[in-house]
């Protein structure tokens, strides 16, 4: 397909310009797509991240339509309804096979979509076809589909701690991952889930997505859970890039419980921690996560379509193309926001 088209090009939080480049060439084994919907993950307004590789087009959470099919692929058409994965692993080395798939050097730096999910087409290469491609179903919307990368993560994570039906979990956070992770573990049979955060806005988000019990951060969180559980909960998922998050985490935790540290810090954070109190004493579990694999899309866009995560009241603004850079910096302020999606035809 000839031409130029529009794409949202990342300068900082503040500076996304609209600039017009090629529109990328289809070879074989290759799709065009057609972009409908990009969501602005919180990752893409991290700044400190980002802007070490500025100027660059970004956007990972894609839902749209095939545009263009390149010699060799049978398996997808033109006019097809697609939501895709931007890093997909190998399935051969040593993480992949250890079941690290998020690890795998592959999927890690070595293959993205080109050029990034802020553009009006992207081509996706040969390997993201063969793995990474996800039919939908009519009754989905492409701006619901782009919650799949999101909730892809966060099933992730939920599988790596070890979720079970019936435990008692408590997400710290409730921005947009910590209020999937509350629908999440409730689709997952969570028995009570409590939630944090610090704005009141997310607070109310928190309760209309059904946690049991909403605390404000600044609250004695683990003398609220005893007055209402009896003990702590076996699962805390750190949804939040607050330093004071992880002692709080640890001080929440039931004996032989598990902290899943779901979200990112500042560079440099670190925290201290009592080996005796913590792991000796008290047997606790904790682990990290990473991104997700083409299995969590799979699991999430069934989660989505089937309602047991309902992500479509979770879109709280939608810009055109044209106010991009709008977008960004309200994604960035995170007030009265959950998720904002760029409609980048509009």
């Amino acid at each position: 397909m000839p031409g130029t088209q529009r794409v949202a090009v990342y300068y900082s939080n503040r500076d996304v310009r609209i600039e017009e480049r090629p529109v990328p060439t289809v070879g074989p084994g290759e799709l065009l797509m057609r972009v409908e919907a990009c969501g602005i993950c919180g990752s893409d307004v991290l700044e400190w991240y980002r802007i070490r590789k500025a100027p660059l087009v970004l956007g990972h959470e894609l839902a749209g339509v095939v545009e263009a099919v390149g010699g060799g692929v049978s398996r997808f058409r033109v006019g097809d309804r697609i939501a895709v994965a931007h890093h997909v692993p190998c399935y051969s080395c040593h993480h992949c096979l250890s079941g690290h798939h998020t690890m795998c050097e592959t999927l890690l730096h070595h293959t993205n979509i080109d050029p990034g999910g802020f553009a009006e087409y992207c081509r996706v290469p040969a390997i993201n076809v063969d793995r990474g491609v996800f039919p939908l179903p009519d009754s989905l919307s492409f701006e619901e589909a782009t919650l799949a990368e999101p909730l892809g993560c966060v099933l992730r994570g939920q599988r790596i701690a070890g979720l079970r039906a019936g435990q008692r979990v408590l997400i710290l956070g409730s921005g947009l991952a910590g209020l999937l992770h509350v629908m999440a573990a409730r689709a997952q049979g969570a028995a009570f889930i409590a939630a944090t955060d610090v704005q009141e806005y997310r607070l109310d988000a928190a309760r209309s997505f059904g946690a049991d019990l909403v605390l404000h951060a600044r609250e004695d969180v683990p003398s609220r859970l005893k007055e209402r559980l009896g003990r702590l909960a076996d699962l805390v998922i750190v949804s939040t890039g607050a330093e004071s998050a992880v002692a709080q985490a640890l001080a929440s935790v039931e004996r032989g419980g598990t902290v899943l540290l779901f979200a990112s810090t500042d560079p440099g954070v670190t925290t201290p921690l009592s080996i005796n109190d913590f792991f000796w004493r008290r047997d606790t579990t904790i682990t990290t996560t990473y991104a997700a694999a083409p299995e969590d899309y799979w699991l999430a866009l069934e989660m989505i379509a089937s309602g047991r995560v309902r992500v479509g009241p979770m879109i709280t603004h939608r810009v055109g193309m044209a106010d991009a850079g709008e977008g960004f910096r309200i994604a960035a302020a995170g007030r009265d926001c959950m998720k904002v999606v760029v409609l980048p035809h509009q």
